[in-house]
């Protein structure tokens, strides 16, 4: 399109751009589909948490996945129990809102975290 207005640009050019200026449409595509999914009545979150080493340690990644696969929260623990999941429950509720189903691995600190905050483990 730039080339039939005769402006010249290189590849390097485009790449910038892309760099500088893709993520912020990524993060503002990503609102707007978290916002209509959200208004649906069977917005899923499946929340699970998996080993990770760093720096030869082990720690804990909690994860938060829509039903289409979206990432949308991860944080990082030394431990696995009610404390840790009750604030990443509380993160990702304050972030995306209450999900009509949470499906969990029957980790009993999902269970435990949930009676805090109100929810029915499900």
């Amino acid at each position: 399109m730039l080339h039939e207005c005769c402006i010249e640009i290189s590849q390097e050019t485009v790449r910038f751009w892309w760099n500088r200026f893709g993520p912020l449409f990524a993060i503002e595509i990503r609102k707007q589909r978290i916002s209509r999914i959200r208004s649906l009545s069977n917005w899923q979150w499946h929340q699970d948490e998996v080993f990770v080493k760093i720096n030869g340690e082990t720690h804990y990644l909690w994860r938060a996945v829509d039903h289409e696969g979206e990432v949308l929260e991860s944080y990082v623990t030394k431990r696995r129990n009610r404390k840790a999941a009750l604030k990443f429950l509380r993160k990702t509720m304050k972030r995306h809102g209450r999900a009509a189903v949470l499906v969990t691995d029957q980790l009993r600190s999902y269970g435990a975290a949930m009676k805090v905050i109100g929810n029915a483990e499900r």
